[in-house]
């Protein structure tokens, strides 16, 4: 079997890394169609911009950049289709929220002006909050400067998903979501640490910690939902890909964990 797995890793050039100085890794998915995947961080900060000049010339070298969603493009308002909520004193428990009080009062964030909202929408909302709180914003995400930069040059972008498939998974999450709603809470810090473990891989990455390992933050259910199933699909349409030469830039956690798109993408070779 170690031999086995050896050969198929030889086959997908996972055995002969060259090493960048961002998260990233390539991939063979057949002799003409060579993958470079990186590790992406949704918001930044000022010192990750701009990108690595090697990551700008795998972008011109590339036929198409790959993302989960175009982020740059306008999504319209999709409040008014979502139904009435029930209070978040009434949907949490005691202390899930009083967690979430503390948290509001430590981002300045009024907990009445989360209450008509689904469980989902707050768990992104506190998420995106807590990561401007810690200094990062959208403008500097790689995903957002991978897609103004291609473009400039009119490179090519391939959606894995689109906003409007993650949007339509979001509201479709059990019970509205509410277990995204209390991981967010329960892993405050432990979500603040990782987010610091990703910037740090894009301002000053050590090859040979590649394999560091980030905590769990979701429950069983959210992580088959949002990283399991997810990063089955993406391997998938990948694997499919017409003959050419992509960019992929995703999410680190899928790259990270169980079931991970890395591991899809070699056991299809299995």
């Amino acid at each position: 079997m170690g031999k086995l797995l050896s050969y198929f890793s030889n086959l997908l050039g996972l055995n002969s890394q060259r090493h960048y100085p961002y998260p990233a890794f390539d991939i063979n998915l057949s002799k003409n169609k060579p993958l470079h995947i990186i590790g992406s961080i949704h918001m930044g900060t000022r010192n990750m911009y701009p990108l690595s000049e090697i990551l700008l010339e795998q972008l011109e070298h590339a036929d198409a950049l790959i993302v989960e969603a175009d982020i740059t493009q306008a999504y319209p308002p999709f409040n008014d289709a979502l139904p009435e909520q029930i209070a978040l004193s009434h949907r949490l428990s005691p202390e899930h929220f009083d967690c979430l009080q503390h948290y509001c009062r430590e981002i300045q964030h009024p907990v009445t002006l989360l209450d008509p909202l689904p469980s989902w929408q707050v768990a992104l909302i506190l998420q995106a909050a807590q990561a401007q709180y810690l200094g990062l914003h959208p403008q500097y995400g790689i995903d957002c400067q991978l897609l103004n930069s291609a473009k400039a040059i009119n490179k090519p972008i391939i959606e894995l998903e689109g906003t409007a498939a993650q949007i339509n998974l979001l509201i479709n999450l059990p019970n509205g979501g509410l277990a995204l709603l209390e991981d967010t809470l329960t892993h405050w810090h432990t979500n603040a640490r990782a987010l610091q473990t990703m910037m740090s891989w894009w301002m000053n990455y050590q090859p040979e910690k590649q394999n560091q390992v980030l905590p769990m933050t979701f429950c069983e259910e959210i992580y088959q939902t949002l990283m399991t199933e997810r990063n089955r699909q993406w391997s998938e349409q990948l694997h499919h890909l017409p003959t050419g030469k992509y960019l992929v830039a995703v999410g680190a956690l899928h790259l990270h964990g169980e079931n991970n798109l890395r591991q899809m993408l070699a056991e299809r070779y299995t």
